[in-house]
């Protein structure tokens, strides 16, 4: 694990820092790479599918774009909260970083991992930019990130066994997934108490966050779905785009598109949901993301204004 941070580390400030040939190549290879599953995806979502990809078409250009509004403004929140969350595990290892700065970094984050798929990871920029500017452990710094992201998965796995049960196509009595999460979740807080204990003082404040962070999310779907005059049934769907959450964990798409949309299409062989719809719902996530994290190349053309106005913040510096 140590290694792993290290090269996290390493990779970012070589992508800060003037690069080698061998850095760009690497960079310019990583790119292409998730670029090429992408458009790999999407290619097998529609080929031979042309119907769909009009009624995809029609959707996005017949859709409700106040609700569309709303759902940019609900998703905007979520990253509100995300850096808030974010925040609580930074105060746990003593880095007390200023609301403002928090957010702009968050949104700088957001806009490299992206925007900039091939260079500087959201994660691995926080954990070069804090360790360095605060002198603050790189180790330390990775966890408390850690754990913000476990946080996710976990408000994300108490809202999927929520709608789980308002799904009859799911044939298991509510019982037996509520007693897998309630049992995984004592074993998670278990772990994290015995051998990351530093992490776990404000524990429960950072998953209250989390789920808030969740749950604008899956307003966002809503949102989108009302767009659509959409009047059926919504668990399907709001339980399809948790799913499709979680198969983007690994960072082998740009910005996860295609892969959302792949899952979305193959649950509709179990849900009863409308294909074009289950298509529409996660690429108009995707734009939504992605206008939201274009915000951030304000602080790349002006990274003096990051931490523009703020007080001056002391840190610890133990490594």
């Amino acid at each position: 694990m140590k290694d792993l941070i290290e090269t996290e580390v390493e990779e970012t400030e070589k992508a800060v820092e003037p690069k080698t040939w061998k850095d760009r190549l690497w960079s310019a290879t990583k790119l292409l790479l998730k670029v090429a599953v992408t458009v790999g995806l999407l290619y097998l979502l529609f080929h031979g599918k042309q119907d769909l990809l009009m009624q995809v078409k029609y959707r996005l250009l017949h859709a409700n774009y106040w609700w569309m509004l709303a759902a940019l403004v609900s998703f905007f929140g979520s990253m509100v909260f995300s850096s808030w969350r974010l925040s609580s595990y930074f105060k746990s290892i003593q880095l007390h970083l200023d609301a403002r700065f928090n957010f702009r970094l968050y949104l700088l984050g957001l806009f490299y991992n992206f925007l900039l798929p091939g260079g500087i990871g959201g994660d691995g920029y926080k954990i070069y930019l804090l360790s360095k500017t605060y002198k603050h452990s790189a180790k330390k710094v990775f966890w408390a990130i850690m754990f913000d992201r476990l946080s996710g998965l976990w408000a994300i796995g108490l809202i999927t066994v929520a709608l789980i049960f308002l799904i009859p196509q799911i044939d298991i009595h509510i019982g037996i997934p509520l007693g897998i999460f309630t049992l995984a979740s004592i074993v998670y807080y278990g772990v994290a108490y015995k051998f990351f204990r530093e992490y776990t003082h404000y524990f429960f404040e950072g998953h209250l966050k989390a789920i808030c962070v969740q749950a604008l999310q899956v307003l966002a779907i809503v949102f989108v779905l009302l767009g659509q005059d959409f009047t059926g049934k919504f668990s399907p769907y709001l339980l399809s785009f948790l799913i499709s959450a979680l198969a983007t964990i690994i960072p082998i798409s740009v910005g996860g598109a295609g892969i959302r949309e792949t899952v979305f299409t193959y649950l509709t062989r179990w849900f009863p949901m409308e294909k074009s719809l289950a298509v529409f719902l996660p690429g108009s996530f995707y734009l939504i993301s992605l206008i939201v994290a274009f915000f951030g190349i304000y602080y790349v053309l002006r990274p003096k204004r990051l931490e523009a106005g703020l007080p001056k913040t002391e840190t610890g510096s133990e490594k």
